[in-house]
């Protein structure tokens, strides 16, 4: 909890903070990755730093996180925290990091804000810092304690086993770990990252969800993103990879995973965020389960709706399961009511309902919004965002 003076300090500052984060976090990170240029070399994403949307989820974690503690002081915002430690564990990220990024934060925001940054302003926002920080540490402990690992140790060599091709934008890897040892445990929903060594020598890293869970490997499909730097590591296993090489994975992670009750769930994706839909599915399908599901996914058409033939084969597996799909741009004959954006307002969602939502911002804003209106509970809709979390809004 914030001290008192300092949530007054902070409440008062906040505004001019947050109306300068755009300013002060890329000039946080010229100086981060000045004095330590390995770090965008090998661990942040070069695609996200070049586009600045790093920056965005930055701005988006502070602002939030400051505004969380002076609005409601009695609660930790846990949901924020966990996505975060999550991301951080996928990485290998640990505590020895945390004044690293201190240092060159608070040195970014007194080269910003001037002489507003008195020692009384400095010592608050460092007391928010360090709160966020701690708790962050705190998680990553447990999350890495449970993966059996260390922070700084995640990768594993894994071998390519697998290589399949769903649509001509997406291939599916399956991989096996090389040391012998069994398969990390993962749930329905999480995520992989993968380390891959480039021409120019960067160790860029990924995270791809797993989309299915074979008995003997692990299994994550991979989008070709255009552009560069932003492609760089989708192409590079797209022309380069091949079964029998061997990949650099990490422990399975993220907090957006199938819940094992017996409440309804409505899986919505977009685009490539079938995947950890499809690996839901594939749990449910593979459990037997009997509650009620109802998948939505929306896409361009036929030919780039990844794993299409899997969404139906594991619907008509399940004994009380319906799917809906919208193509913006249908191939073939196909239902007016279904051509274009989805629309949920003419599904029969029923009450307790819990959601997973995986795509694009546009489509999570739409989507939640429109289960929202729909009665669904905002505790009750959880989603994954494909690169830095941009933050859809309060999630109470």
């Amino acid at each position: 909890m914030l001290s008192t003076r300092s949530t007054e300090i902070v409440r008062a500052t906040l505004p001019a903070v947050g109306g300068a984060i755009g300013e002060i976090a890329p000039l946080f990170y010229e100086k981060l990755f000045a004095a330590h240029p390995a770090l965008l070399r090998d661990l942040f994403n070069r695609g996200n730093q070049a586009s600045g949307t790093q920056q965005q989820a930055l701005a988006g974690a502070i602002a939030a996180f400051a505004t969380a503690l002076v609005e409601h002081p009695e609660t930790r915002p846990d949901a924020m925290l966990s996505r975060i430690a999550h991301k951080h564990v996928s990485l290998g990220i640990g505590p020895d990091q945390y004044p690293v990024v201190r240092r060159h934060l608070f040195e970014a925001i007194a080269e910003v804000l001037g002489d507003a940054v008195t020692e009384e302003v400095a010592a608050a926002w460092d007391e928010v810092y360090w709160l966020m920080a701690n708790a962050l540490i705190a998680l990553e402990a447990r999350l890495y304690e449970q993966a059996g690992t260390a922070a700084g140790d995640v990768f594993r060599p894994y071998r390519v086993t697998g290589r399949l091709t769903e649509t001509a934008e997406v291939t599916t890897y399956l991989v096996q770990p090389l040391d012998g040892r069994p398969l990390p445990a993962s749930r329905p929903g999480q995520y992989v990252s993968v380390q891959v060594r480039l021409p120019d020598g960067a160790r860029q890293i990924r995270q791809y969800s797993l989309s299915g869970r074979p008995d003997d490997a692990l299994q994550f499909s991979v989008k070709r993103v255009t552009g560069e730097p932003d492609g760089e590591v989708s192409h590079h296993l797209h022309d380069r990879v091949a079964v029998g090489d061997t990949l650099m994975v990490s422990a399975p992670a993220g907090d957006v995973a199938l819940d094992d009750g017996d409440a309804p769930v409505l899986l919505a994706s977009a685009g490539i965020g079938c995947t950890p839909m499809t690996g839901m599915l594939s749990h449910l399908a593979a459990t037997g389960a009997r509650r009620r599901v109802i998948s939505v996914h929306a896409d361009r058409s036929e030919s780039t709706h990844a794993f299409r033939t899997d969404l139906l084969r594991l619907t008509e597996k399940l004994p009380d399961a319906v799917a809906h799909v919208w193509y913006e741009e249908p191939e073939g004959a196909w239902p007016a009511d279904r051509t274009g954006y989805a629309d949920l307002s003419r599904i029969d969602i029923p009450a307790g309902t819990t959601a997973y939502l995986c795509g694009p911002l546009p489509f999570l804003r739409s989507v939640r919004t429109q289960l929202l209106d729909a009665g669904v509970a905002a505790a009750d809709i959880h989603y994954e965002v494909f690169g830095p979390d941009l933050w859809l809004g309060q999630e109470g």
